[in-house]
């Protein structure tokens, strides 16, 4: 029931909390839209005026089967993701473990640009190796940035190559408000994406992989029994 629920709030999430450092209010005259094959939308208007109040730059919120817009705000307007880029690294990890490119069971060794990230991690250190189930739960519950550039990596070779990859997911999706700089989220000049992007990958991870929720739905987990180390939500 867990995973069930959050499956449901997660792109709702994901879109809305990112852009809380934005503060004003607003008035806003509310459309309705239907999401098409191609990811772009179709606009039906309503006479409708809602105000939400919220103190944020953009929002955006969607009902996850269908892609039905049910509200949004400045929902092109670009920001600095930070962490949220992580919906677009875990959906190309998904992918290529669902189609079979790397087993859950398969071993990462992190390199030292991996190590060296910084930020929010659970300080892998340079040729220590975990599983790459391991490292994606500490991806989802402790969004570990020396983890999915360790990936990141293992994946596609170099951290480089896997943010083209990234790039040419998000102009696949119908993605034109984003480019990706790197896979962690990191503030970096030109790491740009928007609300409607970000329900546009989150909506794509969600439908197509849905055994990711497995992992964000955990609250805590144990990592490295020998420290007794725990990732966890914070």
């Amino acid at each position: 029931m867990l995973a069930s629920n959050f499956k449901k709030i997660l792109v709702i999430f994901f879109c809305i909390i990112l852009f809380s450092f934005c503060f004003f209010n607003f008035s806003y005259a509310e459309s309705t839209y239907i999401w098409s094959d191609t990811s772009s939308l179709e606009t039906v208007s309503e006479n409708k005026t809602t105000d939400l109040k919220l103190e944020s730059g953009g929002a955006i919120l969607i009902e996850q089967s269908t892609g039905k817009v049910l509200y949004d705000h400045n929902a092109h307007e670009k920001f600095r993701p930070a962490s949220v880029t992580k919906v677009m690294s875990l959906l190309l990890i998904m992918e290529a473990i669902d189609n079979k490119q790397i087993s859950l069971k398969d071993n990462v060794t992190c390199s030292a640009n991996a190590a060296s990230m910084g930020g929010s991690q659970i300080w892998l250190e340079e040729n220590e190796t975990l599983t790459v189930e391991e490292m994606l739960k500490a991806i989802c519950l402790n969004s570990a940035n020396d983890c999915v550039v360790a990936l990141a990596e293992f994946i596609a070779g170099s951290e480089e190559e896997f943010v083209n990859r990234m790039n040419a997911k998000a102009k696949s999706l119908g993605m034109n408000d984003t480019t990706f700089k790197n896979c962690h989220g990191l503030d970096e000049d030109n790491h740009l994406t928007s609300a409607y992007d970000i329900a546009l990958m989150s909506r794509e991870l969600l439908n197509k992989h849905p055994s990711i929720t497995k992992y964000t739905s955990v609250y805590m987990d144990k990592l490295r029994n020998r420290r007794n180390r725990t990732c966890k939500y914070k």
